[in-house]
């Protein structure tokens, strides 16, 4: 694998990772030095692209090699001329042997590091050099009073490596994590900052690959893959001239229980939109007119009891279950109905909340699609467990459940037994409103429908979704936007070798 060479690189590495590439970088060079040296010079660089007027500079410092990094840094800035106040918190002075000597060289270009004392002096750009991506615990009070410090500067924050007080690992935030500016990454794309809290902190990412050589990857495997819209053609390539309705797939879309009937439509219109040949829905009869009247293309029939699901079920390509679904008599019928029925499927909201009630074996192709707190019950924890390791959420599921996995949120993570996960570098908070879920299910039903295995449908749906969702944002803004508003979004995205 060659080295990353751009901000948003597919390849995203966990701290594990990242620690046998600087251990290699520090044996090729003979010079452990040398990749702070490097650091330090990027980091350098960024802000002067950035902030090419500041003349006021306040570096926080940290123990480790953050601070070293952050020392040459201010380094660099001291001999510019600029103004450069560096400072740590209690107990946090340098300790490794290289962020001494960086600490050490900063000095003797004419710098002075102090000790915090409870304000940071007026600054133009603040660099946070406190914690880098080995932090995985809430920093102690000396260091939160830092970081706070740093938060209610009010200057811009270039964050180096990670913001102090994320963990680049698993995504969350500890109390009072710095909300960075912008964050300058070195050598690879860590995966913690593109899924949950992180996101809030590290504002826009970029990379600095330190010049290191394609071999320093070698043997050292990515933990995660990040999926942009550009991902979208590796699997919604044209159709052929000569397909029909039967080739596409057919779509059976279960739910709607009295008072739900908009979340399966939902589900079904997103279904068609994506491309399924063919869509039908089964729900209470009190909801066909209406569903009728808002997509005449579904085939939507009234299901009253389980026992008129058969036909239904013995003639589906994909089942989407759960929309609407209830956790009444009816619901849970439909759903056991469902469940022995072999047939590939996709479990969303209700038929979550049923399956954590009666745990059941589950086909090995069948996709979860869960938000956080559809997880917690799942795994038998609690949202704030979950949101504190989306990555690992993701994969106690699927070990748990032995299927597609697709935990939704800022940064979906989607995740089956035996692959890399992958994580959805789109979407937008407009789309934390009711009803999302329901597109969503609608749209990986459909990509499954039409052939591709479950992982591949529910990544590429994921990422569908949060495009559509995106495009439809641009056109008329985040609040307010419903999801009936992604459908000629999804229509225009499922369609990537169409001009934009």
């Amino acid at each position: 694998m060659s080295a990353p060479t751009e901000p948003f690189a597919s390849a995203l590495y966990d701290a594990a990772a990242l620690r046998r590439i600087e251990a290699w970088a520090e044996a090729a060079y003979g010079d452990a030095f040398e990749l702070m040296r490097r650091a330090g010079r990027a980091a350098w660089q960024e802000l002067l692209r950035h902030w090419p007027q500041a003349q006021r500079i306040v570096v926080a410092c940290g123990p480790g090699n953050n601070g070293g990094d952050g020392c040459v840094l201010a380094r660099h800035a001291q001999e510019s001329g600029r103004q450069v106040a560096v400072v740590h918190a209690p107990g946090l002075a340098p300790r490794g042997e290289l962020a001494r000597r960086a600490a050490r060289e900063f000095v003797a270009a004419g710098g002075d590091i102090r000790e915090f004392a409870g304000a940071l002096e007026a600054a133009d750009v603040v660099v946070d050099a406190v914690f880098g991506i080995g932090l995985d615990r809430t920093p102690d009070a000396a260091a939160q009073a830092l970081l706070a410090a740093i938060n209610a500067q009010g200057a811009p924050v270039l964050a180096l490596d990670a913001p102090s007080g994320v963990d680049a690992q698993r995504g969350c935030a500890y109390p009072g994590a710095v909300a960075a500016t912008r964050t300058l990454e070195f050598i690879a794309p860590k995966a913690g900052l593109r899924t949950g809290a992180a996101l809030d902190h590290a504002g826009v990412c970029a990379l600095a690959p330190l010049t290191l050589p394609g071999e320093a990857f070698a043997g050292v495997a990515p933990c995660a893959e990040r999926l942009s819209a550009l991902d979208l053609p590796r699997w919604l390539g044209p159709r052929r001239r000569d397909s029909h309705k039967g080739a596409h797939g057919r779509v059976l879309c279960i739910g709607g229980d009295h008072g739900s009937g908009g979340a399966i439509a939902l589900c079904a219109e997103a279904a068609l939109r994506c491309g399924a040949g063919l869509v039908e829905v089964a729900t209470r009869e009190r909801h066909v007119a209406a569903l009728l009247a808002r997509l005449p293309e579904a085939m939507v029939d009234a299901v009253e009891d389980a026992d008129a699901l058969a036909d239904r079920l013995a003639r589906a390509g994909m089942v989407a279950l759960g929309p609407g679904l209830g956790r009444a008599r009816w619901g849970e019928a439909l759903f056991a109905r469902a469940l022995a029925s072999g047939r590939p499927l996709l479990l969303d909201a209700d038929a979550l909340n049923l399956l954590a009630a009666r745990p059941l074996a589950l086909p090995a192709d069948t996709v979860l699609t869960p938000h956080p707190g559809e997880a917690a019950r799942l795994l038998g924890s609690d949202t704030a467990q979950v949101q504190r390791d989306r990555f690992g959420a993701a994969r106690a599921l699927c070990e748990r459940y032995a299927c597609v996995v697709v935990l939704k949120g800022a940064g979906t993570v989607v995740a089956a037994p035996h692959e890399m996960a992958r994580v959805i570098a789109a979407g937008n908070p407009g789309m934390a409103t009711g009803g999302m879920g329901d597109v969503l299910s609608g749209a990986i039903a459909a990509l499954r429908a039409q052939g591709l295995a479950a992982f591949d449908a529910a990544a590429c749906g994921a990422l569908l979704h949060a495009v559509a969702g995106d495009g439809a944002a641009h056109a008329g803004g985040e609040r307010g936007l419903l999801p009936s508003d992604l459908m000629p979004w999804l229509r225009r995205f499922a369609n990537p070798e169409m001009p934009r």
